[in-house]
């Protein structure tokens, strides 16, 4: 496993902050959990660590975290039914999940649960926390927004100071990753965009070749904006994807 750690680069939501970054780790194993623990607080945040489900569950609802390590194993549930319970209480907290190398098919389910992010051990330091800015800088966007805001395509409404999203005046709950990439979207509307520019615009950093996670999240949003409407998220084979209003 990679140890060196950078110093460079340390990330926290855009505007005002008073208090550091908050992030939970949860994982059964003592010595991986305290060396990323270590590698976080190093970036300056706040750690906080839990072993089981139902500690982190515990953890969540008293520190409040900005993000979340989860392991996909766990010794009293397994990282879905965790992630599950977190969603319910903390809805918008971005969530990073630690997978086996091999499990393809846990990491989807991971991110069709509300997972925001995966990265695959044995990883290096370096990565968990890249991707961690990452999830932080989103959801600090998605949450800071630009006061007074608002983007319309057709009858579907974002509010980037809300952090809301609607369609037909219906309210329509996103993932801070889900609502970034909406934003890309809406900000462009017509406008095809490549996987390239989504990955950089979206995830601002090099998803190590896995360009389908753009498609993973294209189809959780087209299964939230267009299930039983009008399609307005259109794919152009071999060019990338357009959002425009429903016709």
């Amino acid at each position: 496993m990679t140890t060196t750690i950078s110093p460079q680069g340390r990330t926290e939501p855009p505007g005002p902050r008073r208090t550091p970054v908050r992030v939970l780790v949860v994982g059964d194993e003592a010595p991986l959990t305290e060396l990323l623990s270590m590698a976080l607080r190093y970036e300056g945040w706040e750690v906080r660590g839990a072993g089981d489900g139902a500690g982190a569950v515990r953890a969540a609802r008293e520190f409040r975290p900005d993000a979340v390590v989860l392991d996909a194993v766990l010794p009293d549930a397994d990282g879905l039914s965790v992630l599950g319970r977190l969603r319910r209480e903390h809805a918008d907290v971005p969530v990073l999940f630690l997978t086996a190398r091999d499990a393809g098919e846990g990491r989807i389910a991971g991110l069709t649960a509300g997972g925001d992010d995966y990265v695959a051990k044995p990883f290096g330091l370096e990565e968990v926390v890249a991707r961690l800015r990452g999830l932080i800088r989103r959801a600090g966007s998605a949450a800071a927004g630009r006061a007074g805001s608002t983007l319309v395509v057709g009858d579907l409404v974002l509010d980037e100071d809300s952090h809301e999203v609607s369609r037909g005046g219906e309210p329509i709950h996103v993932t801070a990753t889900e609502f970034e990439l909406l934003r890309f979207l809406m900000r462009n509307p017509r406008r095809v965009l490549s996987k390239a520019q989504i990955l950089d615009r979206v995830w601002n950093y090099d998803f190590g070749g896995q360009a389908n996670v753009v498609e993973l999240y294209i189809s959780y949003l087209r299964k939230k904006i267009d299930a039983g409407r009008t399609p307005m998220i259109h794919t152009r084979r071999g060019a990338g994807y357009l959002i425009k209003p429903g016709e």
